[in-house]
């Protein structure tokens, strides 16, 4: 194997059909991709036949880290999962905060490819560099705790590091989570994925090292950027409250979808917050070994009817699914059933979303499989949701319709006005962040490659909404002091700029929360030019994110989706029916077209096909024959 400073270098390809294993040297232009989803979204262009069901044995799973994926590193706990979304037949990448990349490195594996499907129910388990094929028949039906248990004793080691599905991957659920003691690999199906290759779960253990160019430079600039995020003010409001500490504010500017989008407030937030940090919250934790901003939570419900264990949970995301989403003012209910979704193995937003539709069906009185009745689908019932979330689980009755995503659902029950309040984009159904309060988010809710998603590759309300710049303003980003969160024309080029920026942590495998808390494109660049070798500025990693997310969008391409596909879904931009910004104009995405024209240009993408030009991907060292566009 051809090793370079900063990696492992090991490209591992595992077929679970044949029980083959066979390793790879990385890629040459490992610069122009660095890692992570950049080096993922290049495998799955070369290796992946357009348009292959996401399902298909043949299809490819990726298990990716990057140079940055290091304990000592702000943020760099962290891997991303990557295929085609069986959610969204689109680019899918999720990413989940734990140890798992950092024990990959360790076991000299930098990307695990897994193709092919196993003939009975399998573990996999790499043991520095050796592949093992385990069965996972007495995993069938287990919680992912429960298997992450099953297996280390398998192997006869209880710290064993694990990563499982729950019978939500099992049942091929197409938001299926990929699961490590309750941290997530979310959203757009990856748990379906390796269901759908009878892969139950992957246990890792590492006990090398991986060669850095600069020992000393890297220990004495992960040391300053350490440094500087424990004095950042984020720091301190990341470790009290974690991501629940925006609840309210979301709430108070318009930021939270509330009753299927029928609004962008609610009015509950500091209630549900106070309820939160009072009842629900028993300690911050980091979700890997080295963690500064400690943001994780551990939460639990101590009595009651939604008596919940402890565990690792109590995200904005996943509170916001299950009160705002559905109007449920029962906080011990939403902790409740987003610790079942974490047990099962399935996505909290995409969960959350699916009640938020059922709900309003029952409403305008859709006819529904006869279970629903029963579960009182009506808006404010915590007691609904995660019996729901059973059902989903389990593809039962009424559980069974929403399985597929909400889109499916809708288009299932065969009435085109269920379309109308099947709120999602691409297919992936929309978050916990409103663009009615922060308009650039709505040209990346479009334009997003996986779909209606927040944070992959970047929140970009954040800048118009919440003032901040990532350190951006001297690539070229206006001050966001000067920019309204209402105003539309004119943000084309921050959107770019925030998505390619926001694209960094994605390839070099760290966590995204750190740019909140003051790491640079520049500090990223000096961490990994320790790590490499390589004379590496900022503006080359702006450069190497807008390549990667071009990459991404010709992924999509390939896989027939087209400027259409970047429309805004229309009660996302209608002006809320109830709450703070009742009928204030101001909230309306009236102008979203002209948006995305400016945006296209600012990308270098043709006006009316949103297809990059020929001289922007020459720019980039992107040719057709090689992406297929």
């Amino acid at each position: 194997m051809e090793k370079s400073s900063g990696y492992a270098g090991c490209e591992l390809w595992v077929d679970l059909a044949r029980k083959t294993v066979t390793k790879h040297s990385l890629r040459k232009d490992l610069r122009g991709c660095i890692g992570g989803a950049g080096y993922a979204v290049r495998c799955l262009l070369e290796h992946q036949p357009a348009r292959l069901d996401p399902l298909h044995p043949e299809s490819l799973l990726l298990f990716a880290t990057g140079p940055l994926t290091d304990f000592r590193v702000p943020g760099g706990g962290s891997l991303e999962i990557c295929c085609t979304s069986p959610l969204t037949g689109a680019w899918g990448e999720s990413r989940m905060g734990c140890d798992a990349g950092i024990t990959l490195r360790k076991a000299g594996v930098d990307v695990l490819v897994v193709t092919g499907s196993a003939a009975e129910p399998c573990v996999l388990f790499l043991d520095d560099g050796k592949l093992s094929f385990l069965s996972g028949a007495a995993l069938l039906g287990k919680t992912t705790l429960e298997k992450e248990r099953l297996v280390a004793e398998m192997v006869g080691d209880p710290s064993l590091l694990v990563l499982s599905i729950g019978p939500a991957g099992e049942n091929l659920v197409r938001f299926a989570s990929v699961m490590h003691r309750h941290r997530a690999a979310g959203r757009i199906g990856v748990g379906a994925v390796m269901g759908s290759k009878k892969l139950l779960a992957l246990a890792v253990r590492g006990t090398g090292t991986v060669s850095l160019a600069d020992p000393e430079a890297f220990r004495e600039t992960t040391r300053r950027v350490h440094e500087k995020v424990l004095q950042h003010p984020m720091a301190k409001e990341f470790r009290r409250a974690g991501t629940m500490g925006g609840y309210a504010w979301s709430d108070a500017s318009g930021d939270l979808p509330t009753k299927n989008w029928r609004s962008n407030s609610w009015g509950k937030g500091e209630a549900i917050f106070r309820h939160f940090m009072e009842e629900n919250l028993v300690a911050s934790k980091g979700c890997y070994r080295g963690c500064t901003l400690q943001c994780g939570r551990r939460v639990a419900v101590a009595s009651g009817p939604f008596a919940t264990p402890e565990h690792d949970g109590g995200e904005y995301e996943s509170v916001a699914a299950f009160t705002a989403f559905v109007t449920n003012e029962n906080v011990d209910a939403a902790v409740h059933a987003s610790w079942l979704c974490n047990e099962l193995g399935v996505d909290t937003i995409s969960a959350g979303g699916a009640a938020a539709f059922l709900m309003e069906c029952a409403e305008r009185g859709v006819p529904l499989p006869e279970d629903a009745q029963s579960l009182g689908l009506s808006w404010g019932n915590g007691a609904a949701l995660a019996p729901l979330v059973r059902k989903i689980v389990f593809r039962e009755g009424v559980g069974d319709l929403v399985a597929d995503g909400v889109r499916a659902a809708a288009e299932r029950l065969g009435r085109p006005e269920v379309l109308t309040w099947a709120v999602t984009g691409k297919g992936l159904e929309g978050p916990a962040h409103d663009p009615r309060g922060g308009k650039v988010l709505a040209l990346t809710y479009g334009t997003n490659p996986r779909g209606m998603c927040h944070i992959h590759p970047v929140e970009a309300k954040a800048w118009d909404g919440d003032k901040l710049d990532f350190g951006l303003r001297r690539f070229g980003l206006p001050d966001p002091e000067e920019i309204s969160p209402w105003e539309e024309r004119g943000k084309g080029m921050a959107a770019r700029l925030l998505q390619d920026a926001g694209m960094l942590p994605e390839v070099l495998c760290t966590c995204k929360f750190y740019m909140y808390a003051g790491v640079t494109l520049d500090d990223y660049a000096a961490m990994l030019a320790a790590a490499t070798g390589w004379n590496v500025s900022g503006e080359e990693l702006l450069e190497t994110g807008e390549r990667v997310f071009t990459l991404q969008r010709l992924f999509n391409r390939r896989e027939g989706f087209t400027a259409g596909d970047d429309a805004l879904h229309p009660r996302v931009r209608a002006i809320p029916e109830f709450g703070r910004y009742a009928d204030d104009p101001r909230c309306a995405v009236s102008e979203y077209e002209e948006m995305l024209r400016e945006y296209y240009a600012a990308r270098g993408w043709n006006a009316e096909t949103g297809v990059p030009e020929s001289e922007t991907l020459r720019r980039l060292s992107l040719f057709p024959d090689l992406v297929g566009s």
